[in-house]
């Protein structure tokens, strides 16, 4: 599903034909499957910035978040999880 980034291109995942409440579902159920390291570029068709204030509530300080394109009509972000620091 999600790779490494040492290891292959980071999948990306379109959210722009999804409603809202099939985006987030999905989008947590994917945040959930990753392991340290690994993340994937959300695609959406508006600021998915909701989205990243939910997962530092749900998961503080355990994912990054970076935009990797910033609208008008298209935008890419890179959520990855990070390592844990002993």
């Amino acid at each position: 599903m999600c790779q490494t980034i040492e290891e292959t291109d980071v999948a990306e995942i379109d959210f722009r034909n999804l409603n809202p409440a099939q985006r987030q579902t999905k989008a947590f159920r994917i945040v959930g499957d990753l392991r340290a390291g690994e993340s994937f570029v959300l695609v959406s068709d508006y600021d998915p910035i909701p989205l990243h204030s939910q997962i530092q509530t749900r998961h503080p300080g355990e994912f990054s978040w970076t935009y990797l394109e910033q609208g008008p009509s298209i935008w890419k972000v890179e959520i990855a999880k990070q390592f844990k620091v002993a």
